[in-house]
């Protein structure tokens, strides 16, 4: 019935033929709404750049909500917006700054 955990976790392979750098754009912003998130993990388990992990804060539902991984940065994002598609508490999003707003950050 379940999955093991290391099972779930397995990264999956994307597909050779997605180029990952044709979808970045200007700058961007990984957005996550803390109280939201129930830590399924499925961000942190099909992001293809890997830059998310499970963090130590604890949300008032008592779980743990995704944080960027330390080393990595917002520019590592591919922007592919796949974490909020598949987030099933709309907890994480991805905005995509424009050049005024990159500039006042």
């Amino acid at each position: 019935m379940g999955q093991s955990l290391e099972r779930r976790r397995k990264k999956p392979e994307w597909p050779a033929f997605v180029d990952l750098e044709k979808f970045k754009g200007p700058d961007s912003q990984v957005y996550i709404i803390k109280d939201r998130c129930k830590e399924c993990e499925w961000c942190i388990i099909y992001c293809p750049e890997e830059i998310l992990e499970t963090g130590e804060e604890i949300n008032v539902k008592g779980y743990r909500p995704p944080v960027l991984k330390e080393g990595k940065t917002f520019d590592d994002c591919a922007e592919c917006h796949f974490c909020e598609l598949i987030c099933p508490e709309f907890a994480i999003y991805v905005k995509v700054l424009e050049e005024s707003d990159a500039e006042d950050e």
